[in-house]
């Protein structure tokens, strides 16, 4: 059985972690075969936005695989932290955006994905939590830093700390969670919004994507100055001469990604 499925809708992917026995939990040939199925996408010039999710009723990720990490020596401990560090950098330097739509449990690393995603649509029985201090551990994908620059430090500092789990209106309230919506209907909300993306320029959709993400620990000073020079640099695209021309001529825009 395929560890992840990857499913073509248009400009608009789907790419779902396969493992709903052990509810869709993190080990080495998982992130391995993740970061083979996103660098196809990465290649694929028609891919415009990818949802991200995790198979079964369940979970999202339900973690990482605790079964598989127990009797990691450092070295190997470590190696395996790298792994899952270079795949979620990987969704944040992204061209285009991805959004985690997240059916369940998203524990532990499961959490830690979804915080690399742009954004994160939730269904109403989500839940989300950083409870690796329960089994003598900290967060190892990037858990401490990202929780913190999306719901601030102080509640950062209690989540990590306490291991508690919290549900989707918790996580909304905090700023983790866009959106919460029924479970029935999330995939389909998640779809609805990167056909949207999926429409609009892509050369400005990955201008603001690495703005956004580069000028978040920048002074407001530098980040302004990223902002206007990725803002000039797209006056020399064609899809800027497409996008303004469509306006003014009241007519469907044709974006080509250049």
């Amino acid at each position: 059985m395929p560890l992840t499925l990857l499913e073509k809708n248009g400009p608009v992917a789907i790419l779902t972690v396969n493992r709903p026995d052990k509810l869709n939990a993190l080990n080495a040939e998982v992130l391995g075969e993740l970061a083979c199925q996103f660098a196809g996408l990465e290649n694929d010039a028609d891919v415009r936005a990818v949802i991200l999710t995790g198979a079964g009723e369940k979970a999202f990720i339900a973690g990482a695989d605790i079964a598989a990490m127990r009797d990691l020596s450092t070295v190997d401990a470590k190696r395996f932290s790298d792994m899952g560090h270079a795949l979620l950098a990987r969704f944040e330097r992204a061209r285009f955006p991805v959004i985690a739509a997240v059916n369940g449990f998203a524990l532990g690393g499961g959490c830690e994905v979804a915080l690399a995603c742009d954004f994160i649509y939730a269904a109403d029985n989500a839940k989300f939590g950083q409870p690796e201090v329960n089994l003598g551990v900290i967060p190892g994908f990037g858990g401490t830093q990202r929780l913190a620059r999306r719901i601030g430090i102080a509640r950062a500092r209690e989540w990590c700390m306490t291991g508690d789990i919290y549900g989707a209106d918790v996580a909304l309230s905090a700023g983790l969670v866009n959106l919460v919506v029924p479970r029935a209907e999330l995939l389909e909300r998640a779809k609805a919004t990167a056909t949207k993306i999926a429409q609009k320029g892509p050369l400005a959709i990955a201008q603001a994507k690495r703005v956004l993400l580069r000028g978040a620990d920048e002074s407001l000073e530098t980040a302004n100055e990223l902002e206007a020079q990725a803002f000039a640099q797209l006056f020399g695209s064609v899809d800027q001469k497409e996008g303004m021309s469509a306006f003014l001529e009241k007519r469907a825009v044709a974006f080509l990604g250049k």
